[in-house]
């Protein structure tokens, strides 16, 4: 029996696509650096993230921001408009704090440390983007960044990310991102790159 190859062609994620995101996303991030500190225990860190992932998309991102995904990848994109709504509510702080346990300080001293890092003007935010390993290579995380990055120059707006995976600075920089600042999370956890790319005609 011949498998279906996966498209790579970017789509808007709905929220029916909750599943399938945070599975997808959770595969994505299982050796990122950041989401490591976040969830240390080997054994739970894959159902931990599935949930951590569902729930931005559902109660945060999915609601506010610009969610798009392939057959093996999804990206959430927070333009200026939506910056302000996309700030999680407190109800998915509770339910974050529920999926983080006694983790859930260090994440807050996380994410307070990255948006001290962040700029001031309108910019547009690439918050997440993630491919299942196993599609790795097949274009899935690189269309979806074409299309984000695509209406942000559309707007002519710079994009600002944030990344704890050196590996990945290579492949932004490719795309036009520049390293900007690099600081160490606080409580001993790992480095952060905060990156930007200005827009393009």
């Amino acid at each position: 029996m011949t498998r279906m190859p996966l498209t790579n062609t970017p789509k808007t994620a709905v929220i029916d696509d909750a599943p399938a995101v945070g599975r997808t996303l959770a595969s994505a991030f299982g050796d990122d650096p950041m989401m490591r500190w976040f969830f240390p225990d080997d054994a739970t860190r894959e159902a931990g993230l599935g949930r951590y992932f569902t729930t931005l998309f559902t109660r945060q991102y999915g609601l506010h921001g610009v969610c798009e995904r392939t057959d093996a990848a999804a990206a959430f994109w927070v333009s200026p408009e939506g910056a302000e709504k996309a700030v999680p509510d407190a109800e998915t702080i509770r339910e974050l704090q529920e999926i983080l346990g006694d983790r859930a300080g260090v994440f807050h001293d996380a994410v307070t440390a990255a948006a001290e890092h962040g700029p001031a003007e309108p910019h547009w935010y690439l918050a997440v983007i993630g491919a299942d390993p196993a599609a790795r290579g097949q274009g899935h995380g690189s269309a979806l960044l074409r299309s984000g990055l695509a209406k942000a120059d559309a707007a002519g707006l710079p994009v600002h990310l944030e990344s704890s995976k050196p590996d990945n600075l290579p492949v932004y920089e490719h795309f036009g991102f520049v390293v900007r600042d690099e600081f160490r999370l606080p409580g001993g956890g790992p480095v952060l790159w905060a990156m930007r790319r200005e827009p393009r005609a």
